[in-house]
């Protein structure tokens, strides 16, 4: 059969030739395997299943497996984001033997390798930090991390998220993951009537998101496969800011009881403006106590009622970072982003940098809660709870919700307090919130053990 026999039986995806086989052939992109053919490998039960396929081909937006006729390939069931109802249907071609296989791809596709590891999700509300951190980005990297040990190693994403010209969650995605971020929109343009082929892709993360609910309550891999800390330690990393400081047994250390804490409140969009006044009663009584002892000469032998805790008030969005613009350096016909990009901070630099130096963390439900999973070893957070429906419905309809409870049993270096359930439908009290921020003050001191025990 001629070459252009087995362009002409393309749409039948079945293929055979009797062309020699390129005996010196380098065509060889699973070097560790020795093939050019479609492999896949997958972990999980079918319902939460991640896979990874060596060799993936990918033609006028679709993914292709390539193998040979009678090839046993395992079951597969891969989600790609968390509201799929259906698994990822992946179209596949067989041809009769490795030889026509590799003429195929040789001579016909004659495909781009994207190199190295790609890791696959879709992601819906990317404008959101809370649904792209942990809706999107961390569920892919719980799949990465059960291919240990790619999760140490640089990777690509390539994300089926809408064109949006103010997602800075991009950027986190392209610094977090190293190789980039390969937006699905421009790979099916690029892919009309023109070849690829993945080196290595995982893809099955939709039901690790902190949206699905798992028996033990916990964010998902959070525990088990230590993701939180993982994730966390990554996202550091790869801003280039230094590490929060590692406690392995105990809260205490590297404390002393002398110690001033830092407690920070997160503004939160479900705080009423009588929440927010009284919560800024909160700061102003514990900063009196702080500095009425710290203004004092006090010795090792003076013994305090509470421990010191400095409290501020704070908005994310107008944590920034320094301005640089003044700084002007001229990019090249040649440059494919600014050439200062490995230098310069984003927002998100100056928050994981605010983040990082937290001793107690206090917001209530929502996008406030979703940076704890970046507090340090053997801190604190304390939610504060919201009321479902919405304040402007009656409370006695009401009830108390905490939503993100599993990000905080799912992150064994830290330890979560919560504001009385049968008392948060009277709205936030000034001496409730202060007792939960000393208490909070004294679990740190006195040390709690790590890891902390999620029941």
């Amino acid at each position: 059969m001629r070459i252009t026999d087995i362009f002409n039986a393309t749409s039948t995806h079945s293929y055979n030739t009797s062309q020699k086989p390129f005996t010196n052939s380098t065509l060889t992109y699973d070097n560790k395997h020795n093939t050019i053919e479609t492999t896949i490998q997958c972990v999980g039960p079918s319902y939460n299943q991640s896979c990874l396929f060596r060799n993936l081909y990918y033609f006028n937006t679709q993914f292709i497996i390539l193998t040979i006729k009678g090839r046993y390939l395992p079951p597969y069931s891969v989600r790609h984001d968390a509201f799929s109802f259906w698994p990822l249907i992946l179209e596949k071609r067989e041809f009769a033997n490795y030889s026509d296989l590799e003429t195929f791809v040789r001579m016909i596709a004659d495909p781009k390798i994207i190199p190295s590891v790609t890791v696959y999700f879709s992601q819906l509300w990317h404008y959101s930090i809370g649904h792209a951190l942990f809706d999107g980005l961390y569920p892919a990297y719980v799949a990465l991390i059960r291919f240990s040990p790619r999760h140490l190693n640089p990777f690509r994403i390539l994300a089926d998220i809408d064109i949006c010209d103010s997602c800075w969650s991009e950027d986190i995605y392209s610094r977090f993951a190293g190789l980039g971020l390969l937006k699905k929109i421009v790979l099916d343009k690029m892919s009309k009537d023109r070849w690829f082929v993945f080196d290595e892709i995982i893809m099955g993360s939709g039901r690790l998101c902190q949206r699905c609910t798992q028996p033990h309550l916990q964010l998902p891999g959070g525990v088990e496969l230590d993701a939180s800390r993982l994730f966390r330690d990554r996202m550091y990393q790869q801003h280039g800011v230094s590490h929060p400081i590692i406690r392995q047994k105990s809260s205490s250390e590297h404390r002393t009881s002398g110690d001033l804490l830092r407690a920070y409140i997160i503004d939160n969009k479900r705080f009423t403006d009588n929440d927010r006044q009284l919560l800024h009663d909160v700061v102003n009584e514990l900063n009196n106590y702080t500095n009425f002892y710290l203004n004092k000469t006090m010795n090792m032998s003076t013994k305090l009622e509470w421990p010191l805790i400095n409290v501020s008030y704070i908005y994310y969005d107008q944590v920034k970072v320094k301005n640089l613009s003044h700084i002007e350096i001229n990019m090249t016909r040649f440059d494919s982003r600014i050439p200062q990009y490995e230098l310069i901070d984003n927002n998100f630099v100056a928050q994981l940098k605010l983040v990082r130096q937290i001793d107690i963390h206090i917001s209530g439900p929502g996008t406030g809660q979703m940076y704890q999973t970046f507090l340090s070893d053997g801190s604190v957070t304390i939610n504060l709870g919201g009321i479902r429906p919405s304040e402007s419905e009656s409370k006695k309809k009401g009830y108390t919700s905490y939503l993100e409870q599993y990000l905080t049993s799912g992150a064994p270096y830290i330890k979560g307090l919560y504001y009385p359930i049968n008392e948060r439908l009277k709205g936030i009290k000034k001496d409730e919130v202060i007792k939960l921020i000393r208490q909070a003050g004294q679990l740190i001191l006195q040390g709690f053990s790590l890891p902390v025990n999620p029941r």
